[in-house]
């Protein structure tokens, strides 16, 4: 009889933070699926400041999928992240392609555990908060944990690619 691992239960994005012993929150909160801002929604639900709570965003870089993790309290600002990869030009991904990508729906979209790995880039206001949020896989449901976690867990590139 062959010994079987178990794998922690939940979304690939809880799995990657227990697997790799990375401490974390998870924090649940009901999504309203009327919501338009999938991330302004979390952090009035959870009652966070939205400068600590990040989005994840797909975006062509020349053609390459790219993730940015930015404030939901700003816009991403894509020549910044062009440029914070080399790249000439940056456009949003179509949902669909991002889906696929990710293996997350848009709006539970995380940097973490995706189904193929995605180059990211984090904003670097991220750095400045102790903890902040990001999706941990599903809508209604983030975590909480350590920029540098976050950073270190992604291979993440950090550089200013967030505006207010």
């Amino acid at each position: 009889m062959t010994a079987r691992r178990r794998t922690p239960a939940g979304t690939p994005a809880l799995r990657v933070l227990a697997e790799a012993g990375v401490a974390h929150e998870v924090l649940a909160y009901e999504h309203d699926p009327r919501a338009g801002e999938y991330g302004k929604e979390a952090a009035e639900a959870l009652g966070v400041d939205p400068a600590r709570v990040l989005k994840t965003l797909v975006a062509a870089v020349d053609g390459t999928l790219t993730v940015a993790v930015v404030p939901v309290a700003g816009r991403l600002d894509l020549k910044a992240l062009a440029t914070a990869v080399g790249g000439k030009r940056a456009d949003l991904a179509e949902p669909g392609a991002a889906e696929r990508a990710t293996g997350y729906v848009v709006g539970g979209i995380s940097p973490l555990g995706q189904r193929t790995r995605l180059r990211t880039v984090v904003d670097s206001s991220a750095l400045d908060h102790p903890s902040v949020l990001v999706s941990a896989g599903r809508r209604g449901l983030d975590v909480a944990l350590a920029p540098t976690d976050l950073v270190a867990l992604t291979g993440a590139v950090v550089a200013p690619v967030g505006r207010a």
